[in-house]
């Protein structure tokens, strides 16, 4: 059996940034973790009518949330595009596939967006900021979709090669 990568390619490159992203976060969480600190106690100081005695913890757990979410949803995306080139989906609903679901590798940046944010407009409008939810929207979306096409594939025999919807 041959399988031809390049037709989940841009799903699986923007899967591998997200995992090299989880990556790069861990390690400079250990090479420099005040840093990440120093900089949410700076901007609650800067902006302490924004916050309460929680922020400091909160907003420092974003940028963990990130960490641990770019590495579980990568995995998680990793793993779908695997079945998404194994199934029997035609080739233009693989591509479509896989590249859905590689934007679920957006998802964690929502968290570090959030945790950029947060000190200098507090938790509540960091949340609600427009990029903070245009990651949401673009990861959650793209998984969903993608995944829609290879669960209605594998369990419906529908978008297949054979050219049945």
């Amino acid at each position: 059996m041959s399988v031809d990568l390049s037709i989940v390619k841009a799903g699986l490159a923007i899967v591998l940034l997200g995992l090299f992203f989880n990556i790069g976060l861990g390690i400079s969480f250990g090479i420099n973790e005040d840093a990440f600190k120093d900089y949410v106690t700076d901007g609650i100081a800067a902006h302490p009518e924004l916050h309460n005695e929680a922020s400091q913890d909160k907003i420092w757990r974003y940028a963990q949330r990130a960490h641990f979410h770019a590495g579980g949803i990568a995995a998680f995306c990793l793993g779908l595009i695997i079945l998404v080139l194994f199934s029997d989906l035609a080739p233009k609903f693989q591509t479509i596939s896989a590249l859905s679901i590689g934007l679920g590798s957006f998802y964690p940046l929502s968290w570090l967006s959030m945790f950029l944010l947060a000190p200098s407009m507090g938790r509540g409008a960091a949340h609600d900021h427009i990029l903070t939810e245009f990651f949401v929207y673009i990861g959650v979306g793209g998984i969903l979709i993608g995944s829609f096409f290879l669960i209605a594939n594998l369990f419906l025999g529908l978008f297949n090669s054979r050219g049945h919807v």
